[in-house]
């Protein structure tokens, strides 16, 4: 893309991450192959390129799987939590060992830039897995009453937005309150999980605690529906959600469900335009957009509009989308073919339905999914791309003139999972953030995560909380 500076390429080295021609499920501390033979590719959405060839597991598997959990679950959970606590922290040392590794494996196998695998996902993977270690030995302090015991065993399926990272906030307070783990990552992003059943057994965690099983839907859907699983934790896109919702009603499984977003971030007229712009291309084209809680609807207000859109396409102009290893990268590669057709598939609907669309001057690689940053102007609460998650690199941007309208705009979505604030009254931004029926409210700020805080939404956004001491509650009987 144009740059007003001149960038000779600083690509890292795709050897540090040695990948197996081939892989297994991971079930009972041991890699096996699918019972019935069944494999499919997992492809870098950057090149197109062949990975690797993974074992696809399938509801016998799963069945085997849960068996492992149950039989590992009884000596797991009689262990005392500063016990755990020693696996727990000795993982999270293994992942920081190994973070350029699973950097370049993560950006090889999601196309998102190299700078935010090494820099934003892997330091929070292990930050997870500390935060958790440090709670395993003090459950009878986190406020849930004397003795809380875990649940049994516990089904969790990730997204392929952050896998490595949606791995560590479900595996890491399931562990450390003394539940066993089934994980079935997403189909286009196996590696970083079966990466990480290496990470186990380098740890030397009992065989059974962790398993992981690599699939399509039907896997994700025998996991949840298995009698035998105690928990249920699902991040997705809500329609998925809805679907385990229906599933585990009227058993005794508990449930968190992290689903879809439409994140408002909010921009009043004594915000420090230089500071919102990168805050406002952080909340929308980090990770390509393709983040729950993105800022994909813009809110100005109306008297700043012309100044701050005018200083956010001098700001979209410098991006460079390109190579995901290449250090300078800033927009990589959507993370597949089916889910780029979902984004120009909305796209072109937004300017059918008269939206305006906006894109800086960007030459697209050969190969690879891509999909250049864009934003829409002229849009109103009624256009497609400002109701529908699009989850991708494109912003909708409204207008608005008090901070009562702000309000209600934001809030005119059904999702309900984050929001930003930018403004420098602190009392606007407390009376703001108390109106707005947002799961996360950031203010001056987006994106930002800690393993102390808790993360989820309202509506369909989804129930329950993950991180922080709230992240516990969903793995205990309490």
């Amino acid at each position: 893309m144009a740059s007003v500076f001149e960038y000779a390429p600083a690509p890292e080295s795709r050897a540090i991450a040695d990948i197996a021609p081939s892989y297994g499920l991971f079930i009972d501390g041991e890699f096996v192959e699918a019972a019935d033979g069944k494999v499919f590719k997992t492809l870098s959405p950057s090149t197109e390129e062949v990975l690797s060839e993974i074992a696809q597991a399938g509801s016998e598997d799963v069945d085997r799987a849960v068996k492992a959990a149950r039989r590992a679950f009884e000596k797991w959970s009689a262990l005392p939590g500063a016990e755990r606590a020693k696996y727990l922290f000795r993982i999270a040392r293994i992942i920081q060992e190994r973070s350029r590794e699973l950097a370049v494996l993560e950006t090889l196998d999601n196309g998102k830039p190299i700078k935010e695998t090494r820099d934003a996902d892997l330091p929070l993977v292990a930050a997870h897995f500390f935060y958790y270690a440090g709670w395993a030995d003090k459950l009878d302090h986190a406020g849930f009453g004397a003795n809380p015991r875990p649940l049994g065993v516990a089904g969790q399926v990730i997204p392929w937005n952050f896998p490595l990272l949606m791995l560590a906030w479900k595996i890491a307070p399931a562990l450390a309150t003394g539940n066993t783990v089934v994980l079935k990552p997403a189909e286009t992003t196996p590696l970083s999980a079966l990466f990480f059943a290496d990470i186990c057994r380098q740890a030397g965690l009992p065989k059974g605690v962790v398993n992981i099983l690599p699939g399509y839907g039907d896997a994700g859907a025998a996991l949840v529906a298995h009698p035998d699983v105690n928990k249920v934790a699902f991040t997705g896109s809500t329609a998925v959600g809805k679907e385990i919702a229906r599933t585990v009603a009227g058993t005794r499984k508990k449930v968190t469900l992290e689903l879809g977003g439409k994140g408002a971030n909010i921009v009043f007229d004594d915000a420090p335009v230089d500071q919102a712009v990168e805050g406002i291309v952080n909340g929308i084209f980090f990770n390509q957009g393709q983040v729950c809680c993105a800022g994909s609807r813009l809110l100005v207000q109306e008297s700043i509009q012309e100044e701050l859109l005018e200083s956010l396409k001098r700001r979209l102009s410098t991006l460079r989308l390109g190579d995901p290893l290449d250090k300078n990268t800033d927009i990589g590669a959507i993370n597949s073919e089916e889910q780029l057709t979902r984004i120009t598939s909305l796209v072109e609907l937004g300017e059918a339905e008269g939206a305006e669309r906006w894109s800086p001057a960007c030459e697209l690689p050969e190969s690879g999914y891509w999909f250049a940053p864009t934003l829409f102007t002229n849009v109103t609460q009624a256009h497609r791309i400002a109701r529908d998650e699009i989850f991708g690199p494109v912003l909708s941007v409204l207008t608005f003139r008090t901070p009562d309208e702000a309000v209600a705009k934001a809030n005119n979505t059904p999702y309900g999972l984050s929001a930003g604030i930018w403004t420098e009254k602190g009392s606007r931004i407390l009376a703001v953030a108390n109106k707005l029926r947002a799961g996360v409210v950031w203010s001056n700020t987006f994106n930002k995560f800690d393993p102390t805080s808790p993360f989820g939404g309202y509506k369909e956004s989804g129930f329950g909380r993950e991180g922080g001491r709230h992240g516990l509650e969903a793995y205990l009987d309490v």
